[in-house]
């Protein structure tokens, strides 16, 4: 080992060692879609981080659910890049997609089927074995609060039951990530209040990264990242403190017309 009789202070300091970046839950990268002539998606990028709630809000039309549907590989990535924890969906999707769950905008249960036997069959399409499979799902039920309803048929069960339901199938095989498109649609205030809840609960004690698809305003907190989508074309993201003060407005309702308005005035006549 090299001596020296130099102060320690009079040393050179060595340079930190750089810290590895976080590995985004999700990256989307200047993704554009096209229906025919029409442009779905315009462009849009987005970051969700891991262990955080990301609000993507837009109206109906605004190309959300196509987002999804690339996002799932339901359609073909036509321009710009998604990756799911560093994964490209389109080079790696058999680990990309193992790291996702989603819950889709319509129901897609079985209604003549139990609530394990749908969990079951969820669990078969993922390659987990029988044992484990059933394992996973008293896990879920009692993490969703229906263990006591899993005899029972899925349509008896309220909207709300139904919609918890879907998020256990989704987490079955323990993914990292969550989608949720329009989830609370056709949910009463109860419901609708204590899905949001439980969303929550899942980013703040499991630590899983969520996208959040809505059109209503007051389904996102202060505490919520925040993308705004509007006509395929993303209007402003980042913590919704920031969204605010980008449009100089005072609460969230006020800069969504401020940032919609002025894209609509922007865009070129057709």
């Amino acid at each position: 080992m090299m001596q020296t009789d130099r102060p320690i202070d009079e040393l050179p300091m060595q340079a930190p060692r750089e810290q590895p970046a976080q590995v985004a839950a999700l990256s989307v990268d200047g993704v554009s879609h096209r229906y025919g002539a029409r442009l779905a998606l315009d462009q849009v990028s987005l970051d969700v981080a891991p262990g955080t709630f990301t609000a993507l809000l837009g109206l109906n039309g605004a190309g959300k659910s196509t987002l999804f549907s690339l996002i799932t590989r339901l359609f073909g990535v036509q321009s710009g890049r998604i990756r799911i924890f560093g994964h490209d969906i389109g080079r790696e999707p058999g680990e990309a997609l193992r790291g996702l769950g989603v819950v889709f905008q319509p129901r897609t249960l079985d209604l003549d089927l139990s609530v394990t036997q749908n969990l079951l069959y969820h669990a078969a399409l993922h390659g987990i074995g029988r044992r484990d499979a059933r394992a996973h799902a008293d896990a879920v039920l009692t993490q969703i609060g229906l263990l006591d309803r899993g005899a029972s048929k899925v349509r008896v069960l309220s909207g709300g039951q139904m919609r918890r339901l879907e998020i256990a199938r989704a987490l079955l095989h323990r993914p990292r990530l969550l989608l949720l498109d329009e989830p609370t649609v056709g949910l009463d205030v109860k419901a609708r209040a204590e899905m949001l809840d439980h969303v929550r609960l899942l980013v703040r004690d499991q630590g899983i990264a969520v996208l959040f698809a809505t059109h209503l305003f007051d389904e996102i907190l202060e505490s919520d990242d925040l993308v705004v989508l509007h006509q395929g074309r993303v209007l402003a993201r980042g913590p919704l403190a920031d969204v605010l003060a980008q449009s100089g407005a005072r609460d969230l309702h006020a800069a969504f017309m401020r940032l919609t308005a002025a894209a609509d005035q922007a865009r070129p006549a057709p």
